[in-house]
């Protein structure tokens, strides 16, 4: 059975990743620092998952994590880097403490993990990455620390496929757009139809739909893809805007 870790799985978009590969009967691995619901989700997806709690911006965290792992598991197959946090507000605004909060959870915490996981893969000469980026690493007003932390992990992306793909590792990027998750719910109304109305799909995406793509990305038939960033967003990349 292969073993897949999943950061930021407790809730949203990692939740629906967890539960992909629990029914694709991977040994999964939640991770989160969201105890209550980590667990809990755990208990709901049966034998096949598992919750451990970890700072991702820590390293020593990142490495009794992986460690832990291999102690239970023997190997780790998949590493899915979905955890990320936002702290937005135009740049004059925004504290210094909410870039630096931001960065080392989504790009440092991203790196980390990479890190280690790629070191392992390269020993097992088998492996694959897939990092979870935004279509907001093209911009978005008010996320200068998010946007900033994204294109960081799409380059990221790039730069470990060139050192790891000789080794067997395949590492890949999801950006996805508008998707109907815990945070977009709790925002107005009115503000929700109006980035719905600048979709080309006229439609928000699903948790599911990115799990979807994640899935193919780690399938073991998917042999020949590495370095890319697959956008999941309703065609939003393309350039329609408000």
């Amino acid at each position: 059975m292969r073993v897949a870790i999943i950061t930021g799985a407790a809730n949203g978009i990692g939740k629906s990743i967890a539960k992909r590969f629990v029914n694709e009967h991977y040994q999964t691995v939640l991770v989160d620092l969201d105890s209550k619901n980590g667990e809990e989700l755990a208990n709901e997806l049966g034998n096949n998952a598992s919750f451990i709690s970890c700072d991702i911006s820590n390293h020593a965290a990142v490495e009794e994590l992986f460690e832990e792992v291999l102690k239970k598991y023997g190997s780790v197959d998949v590493v899915v880097n979905n955890a990320g946090i936002i702290r937005d507000n135009v740049i004059w605004k925004m504290p210094v403490e909410d870039f630096d909060k931001v960065v080392d959870v989504n790009l440092k915490g991203t790196w980390l993990m990479c890190k280690v996981a790629g070191t392992l893969m390269r020993e097992q000469k088998s492996g694959r990455i897939v990092n979870i980026a935004s279509r907001a690493w093209l911009g978005n007003r008010g996320q200068s620390n998010y946007s900033a932390s994204k294109a960081g992990v799409v380059g990221l992306t790039r730069v470990l496929a060139l050192e790891l793909g000789k080794y067997g590792v395949l590492v890949n990027a999801i950006a996805p757009g508008l998707i109907d998750t815990p945070l977009t719910q709790k925002l107005p109304e009115n503000v929700q139809e109006k980035l719905i109305e600048a979709q080309p799909t006229k439609s928000m995406g699903r948790p599911e739909d990115i799990a979807h793509a994640v899935s193919f990305l780690c399938d073991a038939e998917t042999q020949f893809i590495t370095g890319q960033t697959i956008y999941v967003d309703g065609g939003k990349s393309i350039g329609a805007g408000i």
